[in-house]
Parts: C-alpha cells; structure tokens; sequence
C-alpha cells in the first residue's frame, strides 16, 4: 500500500506537531514494512534535516517526494489531488488538521483515504487561549477547516480520550471513528547519570523547569508567582527556567517579570534543540506545568522519564497522562504549587515515591507503540469498504 505523510508540518523550529511527525517518520524508516512511505516535504533544507536524521535514504521503503506548495497555500488545495492520485496513494496521513480537501469525498469511502491527527480542540472549546494567534484571529474559517477534515477523514488519531471526546462533541464525529494513540517518549529522556543531592534543605535553591509555548492558555505568568511568592512568602529561593522564548503578541508574563522584580530568578532559553533539552530537564529539582488545557502535555512525561518530579495543573488530560506519579493542583492556586514543591524538597521519601512513580508513568508511553497504533489506523482506513 502507498501511504503518503504530510511532513510539511516539521519546521525549521521543532514545534510540538513537528516532534509528533518526526517520531512517526523515525519509526517507520528504522522498522521494516510492507508498505511504501511517500514522505512530503516542501522546503529542501528542512528535508534534507529531516532525512539525514531520521535515516529516511536508507530506508527503501521511504520516499521523499518535494512539492513545491506550502501547506496552508491554495496550491496546495489545488494541485495535491491529483499529485496524490499520479502516486496511486491509497491512504493520505495529515499529522495535524490541514487535508487536501479534494481529495476526498464527505463520506470518507474514496479512492483515497485520509488519516488526519487531530491533537486537540483547545481553540474551539476556549476561543481566548491565544488571542494573537491566527487560529483565533480566523476562528470561523479554522472551525470549518476542521469541521471538514472531520467529515473527508476515514479514521482520526488523537493523542486523549480528553481529546477524544472534545472531538465527538464539538465536531459531531461518531466516536467509533476516533481511535486514541498516545504520544510517545524518546528513549533519549533517562535520568542523569549522577545526580547531584536535589533539594538538600532549605537554603537550596531549587531549579524549577518549565518546557513549551508562551500562549495565555499556558498560564506562565502563574509560575511567575509562585517563584515570587516562594521567596517572600516560604523564604524558599528557586531559578525558573523556561525552556522556550518570550512571544511579542503576548507580553504579559515578561511584564510580570518586572513588576515582581524577579528577573534574576526566571529566566527563558530560546529555542533549544533535542540534546539540550534533555540537558535542562536532567539538572531540574521539578518540572512545572500550570497549563488550563492540555491535549497531552509530552514534556512531563519527558520529565518522568528522566527521573524529575512533576507538579502540573489538573486541566485538560494532564491526569490521564500523569496517572498518579505527578502532583496535581488547580491550574491558577499559586499557594497549592507553592506547597507542593516545598513538600518535594522538604520530605526526600515523598520526593522518591514521585521520582519512582514517575518513572513507571513513562514506560506506558513509547513512539514505537505509538507508530504501531498509527500503522494499524492507516490499515483500517484503506479496509473500509464503501457504503
């Protein structure tokens, strides 16, 4: 079978959809297949990355096909179809919203089938998550985009069964065809060969971590507090790391930084790329994460992984996906943050049990389970038979 993936989706910036592709295209050039891997690209350098890092040349089953035609472009719209029929694809696989809607009928029982991954409405279910961004800006045309790529879409991966239900409810998909495939975790994110005494007393000052965007939705501005409000209120020095770079069209959390005084304290990294993230998350005392909203949340699994103690926000399916190894508050009580990292330095048996948990949490998430779910998805969209 001809399966094309649209990885047009990974960037010169790795952002959390390009991880997602890149895993996918990892697993399926290092295993062999049956199948044939039509692997789309429309810039030469990011292609050129993504095949010298994945191994894609040496995978005969895998082949990188350029197109000249961005992936929001009309071109693209317009010349895909027929591209996709010249390739004889029998299963088209989007990583995130965006299909060639052409290419496939209403009722998904064409010739060619498509897969979209969907990870989560979080636009739809809270339109102010991110004023600035152009999802927001154009909801009504993102809206209908995703309202007919849910229609064309034989099969739809997501990453939750939060996901999974914001989906049937909001974009009145029949739910049996939503199959729910985790992300999964590098084998690259493994604790530190010697770590160093973390949060030996009180005098230490702890190293806190957060990983991902800027947007509101992300609650930054709350791990400001609670780094201010752990030296003025519990005498308890900390340094917030934010892996990530200030974003311009959100400037809250930086004049927040001001306005509490502590810029020797929090500080952001800019882009950073697989090693050096690993290396942040290794030297943490604990991974914070205060998001209102999560389809997944991959970077405290990631954090587990290394043996870090999570403390994250109760919102979205950062349950499902901690289980019971991280700790769990309300997104906005900088108290309830405050006192569970004082309880992680303060009590090293509970630390451990959280270390320990954790690292348990992270072995039911692999990127070879998740190609493997991602495979059988594709399988099952080209066996519908037409109605």
């Amino acid at each position: 079978m001809n399966i094309a993936i649209d990885a047009r989706w990974i960037f010169q910036d790795i952002s959390g959809i390009g991880n997602y592709t890149r895993q996918l295209l990892r697993m399926y050039a290092t295993t062999p297949s049956k199948h044939t891997f039509h692997v789309l690209f429309s810039d030469p350098a990011i292609a050129a990355r993504t095949c010298q890092e994945i191994g894609i040349q040496d995978a005969p089953h895998m082949e990188p096909v350029m197109i000249p035609w961005p992936i929001f472009s009309i071109q693209s719209q317009l010349r895909l179809p027929s591209l996709l029929r010249k390739r004889q694809i029998r299963v088209f696989h989007s990583p995130n919203y965006m299909l060639p809607l052409r290419a496939f009928n209403r009722q998904g029982n064409g010739p060619i089938r498509a897969v979209s991954t969907i990870h989560d409405l979080i636009p739809l279910r809270f339109p102010d998550h991110a004023p600035q961004s152009r999802k927001s800006r154009l909801l009504p045309i993102f809206r209908r985009v995703l309202q007919e790529a849910a229609l064309r879409s034989t099969r739809i991966a997501t990453v939750s069964h939060v996901s999974a239900q914001d989906i049937a409810a909001l974009l009145h998909v029949n739910p049996t065809k939503i199959a729910v495939i985790h992300n999964g975790v590098s084998p690259a994110f493994v604790p530190a060969p010697k770590q160093s005494e973390p949060c030996a007393s009180a005098s230490t000052e702890l190293e806190l971590l957060y990983v991902g965007r800027a947007d509101p939705y992300k609650n930054i501005e709350r791990l400001i507090h609670v780094v201010h409000d752990l030296k003025t209120r519990h005498a308890c020095l900390a340094q917030l790391t934010l892996v990530g770079a200030p974003d311009p069209r959100y400037p809250k959390p930086q004049q927040t930084i001001a306005r509490l005084g502590v810029q020797e304290q929090v500080r952001w990294t800019g882009f950073v790329g697989d090693q050096e993230l690993i290396h942040y998350i290794q030297r943490a005392d604990i991974m914070l994460h205060a998001s209102r909203y999560e389809g997944f949340g991959l970077q405290i699994i990631e954090a587990m992984a290394c043996g870090i103690p999570v403390v994250c926000s109760n919102a979205g399916s950062l349950p499902e996906v901690a289980g019971d190894a991280a700790i769990l508050v309300e997104p906005d009580d900088t108290q309830a943050y405050c006192r569970a990292i004082l309880r992680l330095r303060d009590d090293p048996q509970e630390r451990q049990r959280h270390i320990n948990r954790g690292i348990e949490n992270a072995k039911r998430f692999s990127w070879e389970k998740t190609a493997r779910a991602t495979l059988a998805c594709y399988e099952a969209a080209a066996g519908e038979t037409s109605s």
